[in-house]
Parts: structure tokens; sequence; C-alpha cells
């Protein structure tokens, strides 16, 4: 598939802009000076990112799912358990962010501002939808939503655990366990809410 024009900027921009996250942060200073050293025009950047460095946070964070993606669909997850299948897609978009770790740590910290929530939630909404597309889940009801909300719920959590570089046994750990809590939480919530629902959907 033939990259749009948008895209290509968009990439050579982030490319520039990534080394310097680490020490300067996802700030539209750093955004102007790596759009710079890109030799891209005022117009070429507002083609990249017409958000400025939202976008680039955005184009970030898609190339890591689509590696993960990438990563996953190599691999045969059909043995596993649906709860294993989805560490793995987990640990596989955490392996995805690991060369720019500290980048991901930055824009954490940026997601708690008030004008970063709302791009951050959608980021994390779109992981979660990821993951549990890899582990093969195609349900259409309540359950679609569920399952990625309540994943959604827990990433932040693990994305803080990893950004501190635990051992991969500490992650691993890490991972089950909030897995299991959001497990547990969905199974209670579906035994209230499913009746609900069908009973308004005969209605």
């Amino acid at each position: 598939m033939t990259e749009a024009p948008s895209e290509t900027l968009r990439r050579r921009w982030l490319e520039a802009l990534l080394p310097e996250v680490a020490f300067e942060g996802w700030t539209e200073e750093a955004a102007r000076s790596a759009a710079i050293r890109a030799g891209l025009t005022d117009g070429e950047q507002a083609l990249a990112a017409p958000q400025g460095v939202v976008n680039l946070v955005d184009a970030f964070f898609d190339a890591a799912e689509a590696e993960a993606r990438a990563a996953l669909a190599a691999e045969d997850l059909s043995a596993l358990r649906v709860p294993d299948k989805v560490k793995r897609g987990v640990l596989a978009w955490l392996s995805a962010l690991a060369p720019n770790r500290e980048a991901v740590r930055r824009a954490a910290s940026r997601g708690f501002l008030p004008w970063g929530a709302g791009p951050a939630l959608q980021r994390t909404w779109k992981v979660a939808d990821m993951v549990w597309t890899a582990a093969g889940d195609t349900s259409q009801d309540y359950n679609r939503f569920s399952k990625r909300g309540l994943l959604a719920a827990v990433i932040p959590a693990i994305v803080l655990y990893w950004a501190d570089n635990p051992s991969p046994d500490d992650l691993d750990a890490f991972i089950t366990r909030r897995l299991a809590n959001v497990s547990g939480i969905g199974q209670r919530a579906g035994r209230i809410v499913k009746p609900v629902l069908e009973r308004f959907g005969k209605r």
C-alpha cells in the first residue's frame, strides 16, 4: 500500500523528534526544532500534523500498534488460553515501544494533563481493541465493549509499571495479576448487565 504524503511527512518529523523527546518531552518547541531538522516547511507541517504534538504522539503509538499487530499475526496463538493471548498481545505492544521507553514515559505524564486526557483515552482504547482482535475476539454485543473497556482500564497501570524497566518475570506476573482482576470484574458485571440488555432487547 502506497503511503500518503501526509504519513510520509509525519514519519520523517517523528523520526527527527524522538531522539529529543527523552530530554525535552512532547512539547511544541521540541516539535518545531525537529521539523526544522527534518526540513519540513510550514505547509508540510500543517499537512503532516494539523494538531501539532497530539498528532505526532498518535503517530508514535500507531506505529507501535502496527508493529505489535504484525508480530502477533506472525505467531501461532491457537494453543494459548484467552487470558494468555491477551497477555501476549500486551507484551507484544510493550516490546514495540521498548526502544523508546522514555518517550512513552513522557507521553504518559502528558496524558494525565487535562488537555491530554482525551487523546490518551482514545489511544488506550485502540490498543485494547488491537489486543482483543489479535486474540481472536469477534464479539459484537456488549461483550465487545466490556472486554476492551476493562483492558483499557488497566493498560495505564501496566505502562507505568513497565516504564520503570522491571524484570521480564516481574512484568509478566504484574500483567497476569491485573488481567485476573479485571476478568473477575467482567464476569461479575456480565451476570448483571447481560440479563438487563436481553430484557430490553426483547421489548
